[in-house]
């Protein structure tokens, strides 16, 4: 009787057009009919007797009554956008006061008095907790908090280290000024897990590619909007708070992580909500997220790893101190080279979901990480080598940042069991934190010893693009040699 009944719940979702003409008959009737004259009820109709329903089912029998209303159907394609929406808003604070010491670079080492070392470890602070943080915080996403609550957590975390930094602001204080990004970095990695646990959750073997893409798109909506306003606002400010101008500035800064938080507790209600509707189970078998999961993971997990060092170390050390690359070598004053500095990041908002979209229709996520990694090595040789407009180089970064950003992060989820994808993806992120972390001070130190010379600095990350070539060669060739999937064109059905 029971596999009856699961044979009959399955054919909802491709037999739903035959739902009107079953109204009638009795739960026995229907039981018996196992041939192709199986009658059909919608997916969320309880298909027990009247005199059996569980008394748990009362309340969900209600929201179930919206079930034909687009808005209010979670199993629906607008209810999943909906959800998006707030799911690609959660970064928007974390990334826009990411980066409120790039865009007030200049700002922060003459009032602040510090080196251009002293000033990386500001980007660097924030990297080097999540080295081991980041992977702890994805394994109790999985294991203790649940996606929910740990989104909940690690912006309330993000913003408390915002409130710190822009207090040390106020005071003059670099000291707590780093403390305040210690405690910054803690959320913001955690909570990209969170974020990237939330996208594999709603869209798994759906619009996986095109979601991380948007995902990305807000976020880097939120860097952008940051290098266009914070120098006319610290300007603005300035006039009245000369003393202090900075703190005052970056705690207006945290109000877009109160905003984050407010779409985290909505998004946490609609997943809550879809979850018993829809009773959604993960992990069916039961099993267990546990630490040493990491030792099981494939070869192709840690070449994954390989590329989110070896690529992203070519990118954000490079937009943390590009103002001054971009003033020292094409003389560009303080504002354009804020612009030609964000140039990536808006070129990112506008082209991640459309290349997501694209790979979501073609597949083989390899080669587009191929083409991906080569045309940014175009980029930065561009800008190296060649006195061309600045904009042509960050437009082609920004467009294979954009393709990298879409094609890699889905492929953990190809690879890796959904119940442990926090702590897979806590891992890739705390991976890349210890490489940001160390290279973004190698960075600060390359330029002060080359007094201001930022051709070397642009042949080391040149040089860790070329480790992200071969990385991705070796996924390349291990998943053809296995007969894979992480490098097909998606199945037709």
């Amino acid at each position: 009787m029971i596999n009856i009944e699961r044979n009959y719940e399955s054919l909802v979702v491709s037999e739903t057009s035959f739902k009107h003409y079953t109204y009638g008959y009795s739960l026995t009737k229907q039981l018996n009919m196992v041939d192709d004259r199986l009658p059909i009820v919608d997916e969320e109709q309880d298909v027990s007797t009247p005199n059996r329903q569980d008394p748990q089912d009362k309340d969900r029998d209600s929201e179930l009554d919206f079930k034909h209303v687009g808005c209010c159907n979670p199993a629906s394609r607008f209810h999943r956008f909906l959800a998006l929406i707030f799911m690609c808003l959660l970064g928007f604070g974390s990334y826009f006061c990411y980066d409120n010491p790039g865009a007030l670079q200049e700002v922060f080492k003459d009032e602040l008095n510090i080196t251009t070392t002293q000033f990386t470890l500001i980007y660097s602070i924030y990297s080097w907790p999540n080295i081991v943080l980041c992977f702890l915080g994805g394994f109790l996403l999985d294991r203790v908090f649940g996606v929910r609550l740990g989104t909940n957590i690690y912006l309330v975390i993000l913003l408390a280290g915002q409130l710190v930094f822009a207090g040390g602001g106020i005071l003059g204080t670099f000291w707590l000024m780093i403390v305040g990004r210690f405690i910054f970095g803690i959320g913001a990695e955690s909570l990209a897990v969170a974020q990237n646990n939330y996208a594999v959750l709603w869209f798994k073997g759906k619009e996986l590619n095109m979601v991380f893409g948007l995902q990305l798109s807000v976020a880097r909506l939120g860097s952008t909007v940051n290098f266009w306003v914070m120098q006319p606002i610290y300007d603005y400010v300035k006039q009245y708070y000369p003393d202090n101008a900075i703190g005052i500035v970056m705690l207006l800064a945290a109000s877009t992580c109160v905003f984050s938080l407010l779409c985290a507790l909505i998004l946490g209600w609609m997943d809550k909500r879809a979850e018993r509707i829809l009773r959604r189970d993960i992990n069916s078998k039961g099993e267990v997220a546990k630490l040493s999961d990491i030792t099981t993971f494939k070869i192709t997990f840690w070449m994954v790893s390989v590329i989110c060092v070896a690529y992203y170390v070519s990118i954000f050390p490079f937009i943390a101190l590009g103002k001054g690359f971009f003033m020292e070598k094409f003389n560009l004053p303080p504002e354009e080279a804020n612009n030609v500095n964000s140039i990536l990041y808006l070129i990112s908002a506008v082209a991640s979901p459309l290349f997501g979209f694209i790979i979501d229709k073609t597949g083989h996520n390899v080669d587009w990480i191929f083409l991906a990694v080569s045309s940014t090595m175009g980029a930065h040789s561009l800008l190296t080598f060649t006195m061309v407009n600045p904009y042509v180089g960050m437009v082609i970064m920004g467009l294979s940042y954009s393709v990298l950003a879409s094609s890699l992060w889905p492929l953990v989820a190809l690879i890796v069991p959904e119940y442990q994808l926090g702590t897979a993806y806590g891992f890739c992120q705390s991976i890349q934190n210890l490489g940001l972390a160390i290279v973004t001070i190698l960075s600060g130190l390359i330029v002060d010893k080359s007094h201001g010379d930022y051709v070397w600095l642009e042949v080391f990350y040149l040089g860790w693009l070329t480790v992200a070539f071969v990385a991705n060669t070796v996924i390349y060739v291990y998943d053809r040699k296995t007969k894979g999937n992480l490098n097909r064109a998606p199945t037709k059905t």
